[in-house]
């Protein structure tokens, strides 16, 4: 199903409170509206149906992404974000399993929120791991004061979450620092004028860097183990030592003293792995 449903997006700030408006004006289904709608999707795909089916949940996510209102993220972009996991939800719905397109919605709404929420807050890679993004979306709604942790809220939200007590710190620490002016302002001048644009090194990644981040975001998605599993074993190997890595990954100099062969050869067996797999999670998207 393509996303180029025409549909209401907030697009601005300015226009948020018109778009509610529209959204609280499309009818809630009822089962057997949903069901119907549902079974022309899957049978005819009739987009018109999917249409529907997407109108009358899109409240749904107006609800969810007020949830995630404390992260500093403007409030539009979180509801268009949730709408795309609406959609896909939609085209996933199988109206046979008898569970409600709502629950089966909460979900995909929430998924494509925590990635747009992690995408933007990767500037200082605020949650890099799985067990960091757990403790990324537990932490605010665990503590209970606007303060900082004391030591035994430190302990009890570290072992609930079964992370060590120091990363809770040090992501308190993170999610509570203040944004600091890039630039001077032009009013100021002598030493106090003197702001981070003076002394920081540019530490933008190399286009390399950008494309094999990429590449990873690419196979985090649906569709992985199928494609890993589609590899010979020692391109599995080399894939998941170089992407699929918690901790630190292999170099392609470790996997060329692994095989006996060249890092450029490693390389080669690399890329080709990740062109395959690549194509194999598309089509399955």
């Amino acid at each position: 199903m393509s996303y180029s449903l025409q549909l209401p997006m907030p697009s601005a700030v300015d226009s948020l409170d018109h778009y509610l408006q529209t959204v609280r004006a499309f009818p809630v289904l009822s089962a057997e509206e949903e069901h119907e709608f549902a079974i022309r999707l899957q049978r005819d795909n009739d987009l018109e149906a999917a249409k529907r089916l997407i109108l009358s949940h899109l409240r749904l996510v107006v609800s969810i992404a007020r949830g995630y209102s404390g992260y500093g993220l403007p409030q539009a972009d979180l509801i268009q974000e949730g709408n795309i996991g609406l959609m896909k939800a939609v085209r996933r719905f199988d109206p046979e399993r008898g569970v409600r397109l709502v629950s089966f919605a909460v979900h995909w709404i929430k998924a494509e929120i925590h990635e747009f929420i992690l995408r933007n807050w990767r500037l200082v890679k605020v949650a890099t791991t799985k067990a960091q993004r757990k403790l990324f979306f537990n932490l605010r709604s665990m503590k209970t004061h606007g303060g900082s942790l004391h030591d035994d809220e430190i302990r009890e939200i570290a072992r609930e979450l079964k992370v060590k007590p120091e990363e809770v710190v040090e992501m308190e620490s993170r999610m509570g620092g203040q944004d600091i002016a890039l630039e001077p302002h032009g009013d100021e001048d002598g030493e106090e004028s003197w702001a981070p644009i003076a002394y920081l090194e540019d530490q933008r990644p190399e286009p390399s860097q950008l494309l094999a981040d990429r590449e990873i975001e690419v196979l985090q998605a649906s569709g992985l183990e199928t494609a890993l599993q589609s590899l010979d074993e020692r391109s599995r190997r080399i894939v998941q030592a170089r992407w699929l890595q918690e901790d630190e990954s292999a170099t392609l100099h470790d996997l060329a003293s692994e095989y006996g062969v060249s890092a450029e050869r490693i390389r080669q067996i690399e890329q080709k792995a990740m062109q395959k797999m690549k194509g194999i999670i598309s089509s399955s998207l």
